[in-house]
């Protein structure tokens, strides 16, 4: 029988000036209140939390002065980029270090680089990445060549279902889960094809299973650290009991204190179950503040989420970090920058200067770049190479190649689909320069596309009937022109004219260090909306 709904105090709490983050104040402290409660039959702990950094090292910088909590969490998607993004891997487990994060759950860029890899930085974390739902192909029933070839390894021996921790004498079990889209989400899908999720059903039978494993062993405060997604995970608190908390991520929500329904569910026993999750790129971190009467229910608590870019960065970490990745060069000053889009859906300036530099540094008709690639954006005043970076985190060579129209066409036809059909509307829709296009946004579809040549002169494209012989010169990442993920493949690698030893990072420190003066971000009107 459901128990009475009871009262959860909310407020959210912000760093109020760059003094209390030097100052190493910790965000959702001073002004808390869940005092001590003078019950001996109550216990209280605060959980901080992080999901989908993506490797964002500016952020973590951030979040490292903010961050605190009896116990911090995180819900996976720390990291990003395959095996050329060492350097990233590096950072983000140091990151997990300093943050004294005790575990997080598996999230789908963890797996974006090799086996032998994830292997090699999970040795560096002091924490333990927590997974119930992956099963795994063994290495000797593999062939040896492939094994070796692929970079594959004894990936679960490095992994864990589930582990107790003791916080102020009490225990506290936490278990783990990977997205059940993860091997979907690959960016080297060949990487793990040894490896197996289990559906939705199967995924929430293993995670009773492990959570009655646990309060088998005394333990009745229990957290979930799940990737699967809001949807997903308020199924999970609904249809499993004895979960208290699930620290979310995957879908990029941005829940703010705890509203019924929302993120607060109730469990098949009735009790109280509360999701959090903090958007995504570690934009945002949150910390939880629970009390639990002695059955280990929740009786009061408190969600507050900070603003990761309030905070300063601390110089001792900056210095740990500049160690790892190489000291930060000034590029320039951005004179004036919006803020970024909120939805993959809406046109991002940002992404569309980073296409003009493309098709100005390769002399290119098109410049192509997808939005779910987009991980910041640019900022107004000094900006060094680590902001540039950040942008884009992910190492995709710069690629370059004759395209027919109707293979480009064919992108952007699939690309808007997609997205107009996913309910988090990924892959989102594409960024460019050379090009503007319609969308109608009722039927998912490609309306117009006109093309812009180097004289100035738009040439309208038939997106109904594309030339097949017509050939436009793009330039894109190699992720976009032939990983082939989310997206047609415009050209494969044998087809380049031209392939980069570097990323889009590095031409846009080249193009505005070239330019010497002050940068405008205001590319806008290169997608249109109609509703027909």
């Amino acid at each position: 029988m459901k128990i009475n709904k009871i009262s959860f105090g909310v407020h959210s709490f912000k760093a109020t000036s760059p003094k209390d983050s030097q100052q190493n104040k910790k965000f959702g402290d001073a002004s808390s209140p869940l005092v001590k409660s003078p019950s001996k039959d109550s216990f209280e702990i605060s959980i901080g939390y992080v999901n989908d950094a993506h490797g964002q090292t500016n952020n973590m910088l951030r979040i490292l002065s903010g961050i605190g909590g009896d116990l911090v969490l995180s819900a996976g998607d720390n990291d990003i980029g395959d095996e050329k993004n060492k350097n990233i891997h590096k950072a983000t487990y140091k990151f997990l270090n300093l943050g004294k994060v005790a575990a997080t759950a598996l999230g789908n860029h963890e797996m974006d680089a090799t086996q032998e890899d994830l292997i090699d930085s999970l040795k560096e974390y002091n924490g333990d990445v927590l997974t119930i739902n992956m099963k795994k192909d063994k290495i000797e029933n593999q062939d040896k060549a492939e094994v070796e070839k692929l970079g594959r390894a004894d990936l679960l021996n490095h992994l864990k279902p589930s582990k107790i921790v003791e916080i102020n004498g009490e225990k506290i079990g936490l278990l783990g889960t990977a997205p059940i889209d993860l091997l979907d989400r690959l960016t080297h899908p060949t990487y793990h094809t040894d490896c197996h999720i289990d559906q939705l059903d199967d995924s929430i039978k293993d995670i009773q299973a492990e959570v009655d494993k646990i309060k088998e062993q005394g333990v009745n405060k229990i957290v979930l650290l799940s990737h699967l997604g809001l949807k997903k995970d308020k199924q999970v608190a609904q249809q499993t009991e004895g979960i208290d908390i699930i620290v979310g991520g995957h879908t990029h929500e941005l829940l703010e204190g705890i509203t019924d329904g929302k993120n607060l569910l109730y469990s098949k026993s009735g009790e109280p179950v509360i999701i959090t999750e903090a958007g995504r790129d570690g934009n945002y971190f949150g910390k939880l503040n629970l009390i639990f009467d002695k059955d280990g229910v929740i009786t009061k608590a408190q969600n507050n989420l900070g603003e990761t870019g309030l905070f300063h960065k601390n110089l001792v970490n900056q210095y740990i970090f500049n160690e790892i990745l190489g000291t930060p060069e000034k590029i320039g000053y951005i004179k004036d920058a919006p803020p970024p889009p909120k939805s993959l859906t809406e046109e991002n300036p940002h992404a569309n200067f980073v296409c003009d530099v493309m098709k100005a540094e390769t002399n290119s008709d098109i410049a192509i770049w997808h939005n779910c690639g987009v991980r910041n954006s640019f900022h107004e005043g000094e900006i060094n190479s680590s902001d540039i970076k950040d942008i884009s985190p992910f190492l995709d060579f710069v690629a370059v190649a004759e395209v027919p129209e109707k293979t480009m066409v064919d992108l952007f036809k699939k690309a808007i689909k997609d997205t107009y059909s996913s309910s988090s509307r990924k892959p989102g829709l594409l960024a460019v320069s050379g090009l503007d296009y319609t969308v109608d946004t009722k039927n998912g579809t490609l309306v117009e596309m006109n093309f812009t040549d180097k004289q100035g002169n738009i040439h309208k494209i038939d997106v109904d009937n594309p030339s097949e012989t017509k050939k436009y010169k793009i330039v894109t990442d190699e992720f976009l022109m032939s990983a082939g993920a989310d997206f047609n493949i415009l050209a494969k690698e044998e087809e380049y004219l031209k392939k980069y030893s570097y990323d889009k990072d590095v031409m846009v420190c080249n193009y505005i260090k070239r330019n010497n003066k002050p940068v405008e971000i205001n590319q806008f009107g290169r997608i249109k909306y109609t509703e027909q």
